[in-house]
């Protein structure tokens, strides 16, 4: 008999073979079924508390499996395209979960009859290509030219977007409020320019979309209060500078021998105060915004000239009144010439709920926008925030891309039709590969109708027989319980939201079903007990 040969260390986990790919895929259909119920208008939320006791109420499928500490290693594969998703469209997160799930789950009994993993990737790549051709061909284009029609689009798209988050009731408000602020934006449409501010208290209702910045007001010294708190046409100076005498540090030791030494010295710390705000009085910035604080001193010299002052401004706000008013952040008060300062037409100061907020509008380069929400509870507001993002993503999205498919479950049931037709003209394996694919695409209206409470297999033969007579864009109607043209029902989606959820979902699966094998390391062990033992050094017995 052969001696064993050990070619890893002790301890370390090694499965391979069919098993392996199997318990691979069932770890995946547990994730699946952990935002499976979240898909939809009717769809449940999860409160997930995480190692600090954070609750957080979530909808969205990144939002959800972030939070999740994931530890499995296939099972990451399917985090990764739901962040991948967020990142790249912004919407379809729990779709694309779902389907790749789906995907593993019509694969499995294939890999259980020993059918070779490499013959069911091809089948699936080619089936995932020949989806989104179809995307491709019967996605609408919508006419870019006339705005108005553009606009109807793009409060489709946010609709269709929101009507399945906790702030559905309210989404026709909403919607108005995220297109407007996407049009604010320049050509490029950066995310980082739609600042988004939270205040508890008042409905939903009150939130307000500002065509500028706004921000908190910052904490503030003596004086404060005598600064006038509304100016038109005004410049603003943007620092970086301390405006405060400085305490003196490092110990240094300063030798006099008359008061009047000591007096010089104190004056001269004075004098460079003064000389620093004295110039910026003079440069005829009207509101002074500074990264870092702003002493009483000041904030008294400024109030006395009419002048108001903010410091300690968060480093993202400067940015962005950068952006809106012009000008630039100065670390100096020297040559403080007029194109360094920005500008704008009114800026004042507000009440908004126990906060106070400070408001630059009618900015010259407005580029950039504020959306103030307003709610009860914490949780909500940020849940209503993380509901905004997604529909803004998914209207970026639609300006830059303007075709459109029909949502709730239509473009999938086409899809599903088109495979399964196609799939009949290939001979071999990869024929049965090819209509699994397709049976596992009608997972998302499957899904939709369960999680309303409806009859799922009644609505999918509905479905299946008025999309064999050619009704493409027929989809689940949620709201009668019945199916219904999505297209005049206006539930609109970006073609690129499915394009991107059903490559990535194919590829998850096709990565996932190529590994047959994992080796894990053992952990290091530590020996004696944590802390370090209360051993005598050098190995030493106590």
């Amino acid at each position: 008999m052969q001696p064993q040969i050990i070619l890893l260390k002790e301890g370390t986990d090694s499965s391979q073979g069919v098993p392996q790919i199997v318990s691979n895929i069932n770890a995946c259909q547990a994730i699946a079924d952990a935002v499976r119920t979240t898909l939809g208008p009717r769809g449940m939320d999860k409160l997930i508390i995480n190692d600090q006791g954070k609750a957080t109420i979530s909808n969205d499928g990144a939002t959800i499996l972030k939070i999740l500490d994931i530890v499995h290693p296939a099972a990451k594969t399917l985090v990764d395209i739901a962040k991948s998703q967020d990142a790249e469209v912004g919407d379809g997160t729990t779709s694309v979960t779902l389907l790749a799930g789906e995907f593993l789950k019509e694969a499995k009994p294939f890999i259980e009859e020993a059918v070779h993993p490499q013959i069911i990737i091809k089948a699936f790549r080619k089936a995932a290509t020949e989806a989104v051709k179809k995307i491709k061909e019967i996605s609408v284009r919508i006419n870019k030219s006339d705005p108005k029609e553009m606009r109807q689009l793009l409060e489709k798209c946010a609709a269709t977007s929101l009507s399945s988050k906790l702030v559905a009731h309210q989404k026709d408000f909403f919607t108005k409020m995220v297109v407007d602020a996407v049009m604010l934006l320049d050509e490029l449409l950066p995310l980082n320019m739609i600042g988004v501010k939270k205040v508890t208290g008042g409905g939903l209702e009150d939130s307000v979309l500002i065509a500028g910045v706004a921000f908190k007001k910052t904490f503030s010294y003596a004086g404060f209060e005598m600064q006038p708190k509304k100016y038109t046409k005004l410049k603003i100076a943007l620092l970086n500078i301390e405006l405060e005498l400085k305490a003196e540090r490092d110990n240094a030791e300063v030798r006099v021998d008359s008061v009047e030494e000591y007096q010089s010295i104190v004056d001269a710390e004075w004098k460079i105060l003064y000389d620093k705000l004295d110039i910026l009085h003079k440069s005829g910035a009207k509101v002074i915004l500074s990264k870092l604080p702003i002493g009483d001193v000041a904030t008294q010299y400024f109030a006395d000239r009419d002048m108001f002052c903010a410091g300690r401004v968060v480093e993202e706000d400067l940015k962005r009144t950068m952006k809106a008013c012009g000008g630039s952040i100065q670390t100096t008060v020297q040559n403080l010439s007029p194109d360094v300062l920005g500008s704008c037409e009114t800026f004042e100061e507000i009440q908004i709920g126990g906060e106070r907020y400070n408001l630059f509008t009618g900015c010259p380069q407005a580029r950039t926008c504020t959306i103030i929400l307003r709610g009860g509870a914490e949780q909500f507001i940020e849940e209503t925030e993380r509901s905004l993002h997604d529909a803004i993503m998914i209207v970026r999205r639609t300006m830059k891309n303007d075709a459109v498919v029909a949502g709730g479950g239509a473009i999938e049931m086409e899809l599903s039709k088109h495979l399964r037709n196609l799939s009949r003209t290939i001979a071999g394996k990869e024929q049965l590969l090819m209509g699994a694919m397709a049976k596992a695409l009608e997972i998302i209206p499957r899904q939709l109708c369960e999680n309303a409470g409806f009859d799922a297999t009644n609505i999918l033969n509905k479905l299946r027989q008025r999309h064999a007579q050619g009704g493409i864009w027929y989809g689940v109607d949620v709201l009668n319980e019945d199916i219904a043209d999505n297209f005049e029902n206006c539930v609109w989606e970006p073609a690129v939201v499915k394009i991107n959820a059903i490559t990535a979902a194919a590829e998850a699966s096709c990565l996932i079903l190529s590994v047959d094998e994992t080796v894990k390391n053992p952990k290091a062990q530590q020996d004696g007990p944590p802390g370090g033992g209360m051993g005598r050094g050098r190995g030493r017995p106590m």
